[in-house]
């Protein structure tokens, strides 16, 4: 399998789980670039032979892959402002950012390697269970980001930067959205009182059946079944955050639409 020599460009939630994993892949981490020298530090601290990097200067650098592990606003400023020695490919680890915001980079080729799964520092991951969504408008690059993704998890696919804005906007739904309702339960239940733990098989069993029989098999509750009554009276009691009852109402009006 190739092993390549790679730079990464990034210190946030991506960068430190995806720096060790490439590393226990065999691959060569060069250098991680910070401003703050610190918080590169931490990363490296994690690998055996990178060195901080505090400048975007790459000119001198071993690295063959630089990925920008940045956040979305961030992409186009330091792609624009990194120096990369001839050959260099540079991608970046954007979910929804399209593949021509580095069209004004230094690198000779450019790609996107963006892992589907929501990172952070503080809980590990299976790399191997996550997909690796990749383009490139050059298909030696996207033979090697191939190579590079199979590397780490079989699971890996080429889209176009629509398709991925597509999945990027399915995934806010199925995660971030998921997690905000079940916050937002959390809230409810300590305003009352009493204890989250309570819900939480219920979380666990209706992750396990969606997942199972499909999203629209596995809905229940008083929307679906049409209850009014009930649904005024969960509406009326959420009066106390009315953008929270206005979330009830919205969510609740389009599961009836649905179905």
């Amino acid at each position: 399998m190739d092993k390549f020599n790679i730079a990464i460009i990034g210190t946030g939630n991506v960068a430190w789980h995806l720096a060790p994993a490439l590393e226990n892949a065999g691959h060569t981490i060069t250098e991680v670039y910070s401003r703050d020298f610190h918080r590169a530090e931490k990363i490296i601290n994690k690998l055996y032979t990178a060195e901080v990097k505090t400048d975007l200067d790459f000119s001198e650098s071993k690295a063959n892959i630089y990925i920008l592990a940045v956040s979305d606003h961030a992409i186009t400023q330091v792609a624009d402002a990194i120096i990369l020695p001839e050959e260099s490919i540079l991608v970046h680890t954007s979910g929804s950012m399209p593949l021509d915001v580095l069209g004004f980079s230094s690198a000779s080729y450019t790609g996107i390697f963006y892992p589907l799964q929501s990172f952070s520092k503080s809980r590990s991951l299976d790399i191997d269970e996550i997909p690796f969504l990749l383009e490139s408008d050059d298909q030696t690059t996207l033979q090697k980001l191939k190579k590079l993704a199979k590397s780490l998890s079989p699971h890996h696919y080429v889209l176009k930067s629509k398709d991925r804005m597509a999945l990027h906007v399915a995934a806010v739904f199925a995660s971030n959205f998921t997690n905000h309702m079940i916050r937002v339960s959390e809230e409810i239940m300590r305003r009352q009182g009493l204890d989250f733990e309570m819900l939480q098989p219920l979380i666990i069993e209706q992750i396990s059946k969606t997942l199972e029989i499909g999203a629209k098999s596995a809905q229940t509750g008083p929307a679906l079944r049409g209850d009014l009554s009930t649904l005024d009276m969960h509406y009326q009691f959420l009066n106390y955050n009315e953008q929270v009852a206005e979330i009830y109402k919205l969510i609740s009006q389009d599961i009836i639409d649905a179905n």
